[in-house]
C-alpha cells in the first residue's frame, strides 16, 4: 500500500473564499454609498416613513382593518396575504438563525437591532416583494401596482438607514418572490 498525498482543491475551491470576500467588499461599499441615516432632512426622514411601512406589525394592523370591514373577496384576500406572511416570516427568521450575519454598524433602528441582531435576508424586502406577487394573484391589480412601486422604495429605504447591507434586501426580494410565487401555487 502506498501514501498518496492528500488531494488538493481544484483551483477554482481554493480561490472562492477570495472571490466571496470580493463581493462582501463591493456590497459594503455600495451599502455605504446608499446610507443616509446620519445625515438630517427630507431624503432622511422618507427613508424611515419608507423604512417603517414594510414593518410586520403595520401590515397585520392594516390587514386586520381591511379583514374587519370589507366584503368576503376581502376576507379572503386578507386571510392569504396573511398567511403568506406568517410563512414568509418563519422561513426568514430560519434563514437568518442559519446565515447569523450581523447588521451593518449604526444607531438607527434601535429596536430592530435589539429584537433581530441578524440582517440577511431582509425581512421587510422579503414581505413587501411577497405581499406585490399575492396581490398580483388575489387582486386588486392596483394593490399589486403600487405594491411594485412600494417595495423596492422600503428595501432600499433599509438600507439607507443602516439596517440593512444592500445583498441583504436582494435577498430577501429574492426569498419574498418565491414565497409569493408559492403562495400563488398553493391559492
Amino acid at each position: 500500500m502506498t501514501d498518496n498525498p492528500p488531494i488538493s482543491p481544484r483551483p477554482t475551491e481554493a480561490k472562492t473564499p477570495v472571490r466571496f470576500n470580493a463581493l462582501l467588499d463591493l456590497d459594503r461599499r455600495w451599502t455605504t454609498r446608499l446610507r443616509i441615516a446620519e445625515r438630517p432632512g427630507l431624503a432622511r426622514t422618507l427613508a424611515i416613513l419608507l423604512a417603517h411601512s414594510g414593518d410586520s406589525w403595520f401590515w397585520g394592523a392594516a390587514l386586520a382593518v381591511v379583514w374587519w370591514t370589507g366584503s368576503n373577496l376581502w376576507k379572503w384576500r386578507v386571510s392569504v396575504m396573511l398567511l403568506a406572511i406568517v410563512a414568509t416570516a418563519v422561513v426568514v427568521m430560519a434563514l437568518k438563525v442559519a446565515v447569523r450575519r450581523r447588521r451593518p454598524a449604526g444607531e438607527w433602528g434601535k429596536l430592530y437591532r435589539a429584537t433581530d441582531p441578524h440582517s440577511f435576508p431582509s425581512g421587510h424586502a422579503a414581505r413587501m416583494m411577497m405581499l406585490g406577487i399575492v396581490a398580483l394573484h388575489v387582486g386588486p391589480l392596483w394593490l399589486a401596482a403600487a405594491l411594485a412601486l412600494w417595495a423596492p422604495l422600503v428595501a432600499l429605504a433599509r438600507v439607507a438607514m443602516g439596517v440593512h447591507y444592500l445583498s441583504d434586501v436582494v435577498g430577501g426580494a429574492v426569498l419574498g418572490l418565491l414565497m409569493g410565487g408559492l403562495t400563488a401555487l398553493l391559492f
